[in-house]
């Protein structure tokens, strides 16, 4: 796993990164009211290219913060967990590979997606081993509640996942019960295909909130990792990369959802692919290999997209149709009396600034 530069004598023995240790984060977005800051949000953040005559193949275009800290990718991992699935026969409409690699907002159209995987593999809702929760989207919630509906496995914003990971059992002959048992085959695969993708070695082992294994890995690995599945769209179009980035570029609604800000990013900026993760965490591959990864310290939400649109704007992507996800207004008596939006991490740090 990578970790940063240390002075290290012949004669001293290498140690692990110590993974409790603070991230040196630096701050990323401000929110002012009337003119005075009321808020800061710190964290992290990286821009790649692939470069094969750099380390790992890969180049920093830029970075702020602490890049090579630890870090659990949360939902960001879907798509190369997805990849995974795909590489061990997983064959999908593209709409529901999508769905596959989805944080979904809970819509009619995600529920019924993740049954009709469940269904094209002779599987029911009971194969799914993922948490319950309601949908993940407000209006898809309440609607939900409205109608009678309770916390189910099915409206967890996962289940395309999980359906997918039971199906992927199906097709390999594998056991479909216990498929998140970190030692199942199935999740030895994702394991070896997120090292490959990502270069490093998972540094720890945790559970996600659905249920599955969870890697610590660091913002520089899964940039790796986003341009590398995107590109293969233009470079490897047979490949399981190629296959899932190319259903998330033609179904952004299935990967998260109508009024979701990634949904907005992918279908404002055609040619690239967006995934978030909770704890304000953001991926973006473009299809040049280029790629960009943000984690907000704070794990809140708001500020996730502003610094990721701020980056995109730095590596010259045409950002003019993304200004409504680009800021934040803030309201005071219902009128706009401040913003939030990104600070100028690239040049003068927003603290020296202030």
């Amino acid at each position: 796993m990578l970790s940063p530069a240390l002075p290290v004598h012949a004669q001293t023995p290498v140690q692990a990164p110590d993974l409790t240790a603070l991230p040196q984060h630096t701050a990323l977005a401000v929110q002012t009211r009337d003119g005075l800051v009321e808020s800061i949000h710190y964290g992290s953040l990286i821009a790649t290219a692939p470069d094969e005559s750099a380390d790992g193949g890969l180049r920093t275009l830029f970075s702020a913060g602490d890049p090579l800290a630890p870090f659990y990718p949360r939902s960001s991992l879907k798509p190369l967990q997805a990849v995974a699935m795909v590489s061990a026969g997983l064959d999908l409409p593209a709409d529901l590979l999508a769905l596959t690699a989805a944080s979904h907002s809970g819509a009619a159209m995600h529920r019924d997606g993740a049954l009709r995987i469940l269904e094209m593999h002779g599987l029911t809702a009971d194969a799914l081993e993922n948490s319950t929760d309601l949908p993940y989207g407000t209006d898809e919630r309440e609607e939900w509640l409205r109608n009678g509906g309770t916390a189910t496995q099915l409206t967890q914003n996962c289940s395309g996942k999980h359906a997918a990971m039971a199906a992927t059992c199906v097709i390999n002959g594998w056991p479909v019960r216990g498929y998140l048992d970190p030692g199942h085959p199935l999740q030895q695969l994702v394991r070896t295909t997120v090292r490959e993708l990502t270069g490093e070695e998972p540094g720890r082992t945790s559970t996600d909130g659905c249920g599955t294994p969870l890697f610590a890995l660091t913002l520089r690995g899964m940039a790796r990792a986003f341009g590398r599945i995107t590109s293969a769209v233009v470079t490897d179009p047979d490949s399981p990369e190629a296959a899932v980035g190319r259903a998330m570029m033609q179904h952004p609604e299935m990967v998260a959802g109508v009024g979701r800000d990634v949904t907005e990013l992918m279908r404002l900026a055609p040619g690239l692919i967006a995934k978030d993760g909770f704890e304000g965490v953001q991926l973006v591959g473009l299809s040049d290999g280029r790629a960009v990864a943000v984690k907000i310290s704070d794990g809140g939400d708001r500020a996730r997209m502003p610094v990721t649109v701020r980056a995109l704007e730095a590596l010259d992507v045409d950002t003019a149709p993304l200004a409504g996800i680009a800021t934040g207004a803030v309201l005071g008596g219902g009128r706009s009396v401040g913003l939030l939006r990104a600070a100028d991490f690239l040049s003068t740090p927003v603290t020296e600034a202030l």
